[in-house]
């Protein structure tokens, strides 16, 4: 026996943290002889060869069995190192001729390394986790994981017994990085890392990187290649890349859980897959007229009742609804149909679950040691440390590995608020001030800045959406002006304001009708998405038709009508969670499926179809859908008529060519000869009413239109006498002569 005693034994005792200083091939000088030695460690081998693959001919050189585990050493004299595989005869008969696992060079370069330890590596994920590739002409599966506090590591699954003696990996110098490459794994495999910390004890990690994974309890990651998809979108992505920099444009977004959107009750109400919520929720979108659709996260998450907000794979679409090529194909036909794709990414904090990021390596690699820090007050999970470099290149890769892999046109960033500041959710002495003294947290809005500006530059026409509900200032700006560099701005004082507006009886709305005209102060500051998302329809919220103030159903169906006219026609960006669109009576309940058995209903259907026409009206003329983010393009010609809870306001385009005016009655009182100011004379054509019997209301309206009479209003030249229906948005248009 060649190998030291202690080395042999710190193999077959899990202590042994440098694998490829002994295993494989190594010239030596043995007995004042040169030649080379070769071990092997083997799961379940009883005998063990060397097969030199240069000389087919030459006879297999047996192997010396040094431990009963599998242990094999044979030092070959007067060679020099060469190609070979070892053949191998297990307890049970089976022979086996492989690589050895320890004859190959790192996978990753010194660049690499270097590039990630200093926080500017963005294709990350194609280094780190495990990637199927081959070594010159042998084929394996590349594993790297970041553990720099870890005494050893070793590469565990079906292929080895879930024992972790068999495949140690290497350190590779000090950038914390372990890697291994494994010759003839394929797709398909399970695994893990085992990592021992510095006091000896063993955690049993999934893959960070991991790109698929098996369901709880396992939650081990599958070896998946992404790159098999052949994509179809290429109009699509053209499209998208001519448009970047073009944030002004149609965009009415359609919010999806997407294990609940519809089930097939046919199977015991099991959730859809990607393939089958395909062609359905295409076909959905563009009859509905919705330009995107918002998936709820999909990256990998244990909780099914954390709705994927509490990820553990941030690489990985959920297991839940398919595979990773699944997904691509459920992208891939959205596109193809015209239709956008939003993904939920949650880098604001994580789980405390111990076979994910917690406590990685035996030290707080990715979150922060102090809980004032690192402890997430409102979820009980654990806030990423933003000033470490490999966090913040893990994070950034998540990102861009979405845009990559998944051809996905944006991300809705989660819970930014929670991100910015130090002070979040906390109360005095929860928290540690930054440099400076401050309550902002600078790492956080460093990494935000730097993400936008990376997913912008790597792929144009992308954007990036802020859930955002403080008043920090700039955050759909360019970092170049000093902002966050979003795109976009969830607009959630809007979306309190009308829904504590819309709760209150009628008979009291007019002494909040600034609940109405108050967001108009702050409405040009971002650039703002007026949003009704999943969080407003649970937790004992009730439904968008529930909130609406008490009275019959029909008179809650005209509330909602006249909500959503006046939100479809007032400047921002659209987004409405899923259900909302036909007024699902119930919350939402992410184990059933829509109740689209309502829309047999006249009420629900009508309300189904207003929504598809406010899209259609909204999208089809640019005065609506491109100038939301001008002052120029809005007007008030009323706001100040709080007693007969009526607001009026025009859209108009710097041509003067087309005019748009907007009159809503908050109230069931249907008013008569109700004087509106205009800024033209002609006739203005009422082009959508929310009373009208199409949409469950009661018909009453303007016979199509008004002519513009020569009696002042509101301060213009021009006025219509206009009847308005209660609880109604009105819509008129003017065009001019040519």
């Amino acid at each position: 026996m060649i190998i030291p005693v202690n080395e042999l034994n710190a193999f077959l005792g899990n202590h042994q943290a440098n694998p490829h200083g002994w295993l494989g091939m190594h010239p030596l000088v043995y007995r004042k002889k040169s030649g080379v030695v070769v071990r092997a460690f083997v799961r379940a081998a009883v005998k063990c060869a060397v097969v030199e693959l240069d000389a087919p001919n030459a006879p297999a050189h047996a192997m010396n069995l040094l431990a009963p585990e599998g242990f094999f050493e044979l030092f070959i004299p007067a060679k020099k190192v060469f190609r070979y595989q070892i053949r191998y005869e297990t307890s049970w008969g089976d022979i086996h001729q492989v690589y050895n696992a320890y004859s190959f060079l790192p996978t990753l370069s010194e660049q690499d390394l270097y590039l990630f330890n200093e926080g500017n590596e963005h294709r990350v994920y194609e280094k780190l986790g495990a990637h199927v590739r081959r070594m010159g002409d042998v084929p394996g599966v590349a594993f790297a994981v970041w553990a720099p506090a870890a005494s050893r590591v070793s590469l565990v699954g079906n292929f080895n017994g879930w024992d972790a003696r068999y495949h140690p990996m290497r350190p590779l110098g000090g950038s914390g990085v372990w890697e291994l490459f494994v010759p003839d794994l394929h797709e398909g495999e399970i695994y893990k890392f085992a990592i021992w910390d510095q006091q000896g004890n063993m955690r049993m990690k999934t893959d960070p990187y991991g790109t698929y994974f098996e369901a709880p309890p396992n939650n081990a990651a599958i070896i998946k290649d992404t790159a098999h998809h052949q994509w179809g979108d290429g109009e699509w992505m053209d499209k998208r890349k001519a448009q970047a920099g073009q944030v002004d444009r149609p965009m009415s977004i359609y919010e999806v859980h997407l294990g609940s959107w519809r089930r097939n009750t046919a199977e015991a109400n099991r959730p859809l897959n990607y393939r089958e919520l395909a062609p359905q929720l295409a076909d959905y979108a563009v009859e509905m007229g919705f330009t995107h659709i918002e998936v709820m996260p999909v990256s990998e998450f244990p909780y099914t009742g954390s709705w994927g907000y509490q990820v553990t794979g941030y690489f990985a679409p959920t297991h839940r609804w398919g595979t990773p090529d699944d997904f691509q194909f459920f992208v891939d036909h959205l596109h193809q149909r015209g239709i956008g794709i939003i993904v939920d990414w949650v880098p604001a904090h994580f789980p405390r679950d111990s076979f994910a990021l917690a406590e990685f390596d035996g030290s707080h690699l990715y979150e922060h040691a102090d809980p004032r820090l690192g402890a997430h007050m409102d979820w009980g999970t654990l806030i990423f440390n933003y000033g470490r470099h490999e966090v913040r290149c893990f994070l950034i890769g998540s990102a861009l590995s979405w845009l990559e892999r998944y051809h996905i046109d944006g991300l809705r960033v989660d819970a930014v608020a929670s991100m910015l500041y130090l002070d979040y959710s906390r109360k005095s002495g929860e928290w540690i001030p930054n440099q400076y003294g401050g309550r902002e947290n600078l790492e956080a809005i460093g990494f935000l800045k730097q993400v936008n500006d990376l997913v912008h530059h790597y792929y144009p026409g992308a954007v990036m959406i802020a859930e955002e509900s403080t008043s920090y200032p700039m955050v759909s700006r360019p970092t170049r002006d000093g902002g966050l560099g979003f795109d976009y701005k969830w607009n959630m004082g809007m979306m309190h304001d009308t829904l504590t507006y819309f709760q209150k009886d009628p008979i009291h709305r007019k002494w909040s009708h600034d609940k109405l005209t108050f967001g108009m102060i702050y409405q040009y500051s971002e650039n703002f998405i007026s949003v009704y998302s999943h969080d407003e329809v649970v937790h004992l919220k009730g439904s968008m038709l529930g909130k609406m103030a008490a009275g019959s159903s029909a008179e809650k169906a005209a509330n909602l009508r006249t909500l959503y006219g006046y939100i479809w026609l007032y400047p921002g960006k659209k987004l409405l969670f899923m259900g909302g669109e036909f007024g699902q009576r119930s919350e939402w309940n992410h184990d059933a499926s829509l109740d689209w058995q309502l829309l047999q209903q006249p009420e629900h259907a009508g309300l189904s179809q207003l929504v598809r026409d406010l899209n259609k009206l909204y999208t089809s003329d640019p005065v609506l859908s491109c100038s939301d983010f001008r002052a120029s393009g809005f007007r008030w010609v009323n706001c100040t008529d709080g007693d007969h809870s009526v607001i009026s306001f025009l859209r108009l385009d710097d041509a003067q060519k087309v005019a748009y005016l907007v009159v809503c009655n908050f109230t069931p009182l249907t008013r008569t000869r109700y004087n509106v100011g205009v800024p033209y004379q002609g006739y203005w054509s009422e082009v959508l009413n929310t009373n009208s019997q199409y949409y469950g209301g009661s018909g009453v309206g303007n016979h199509g239109g008004r002519q513009a009479s020569t009696a002042l209003a509101d301060g213009f030249d021009y006025s219509l006498g206009l009847t308005l229906p209660g609880l109604s948005a009105l819509v008129f248009k003017w065009t001019a002569k040519d």
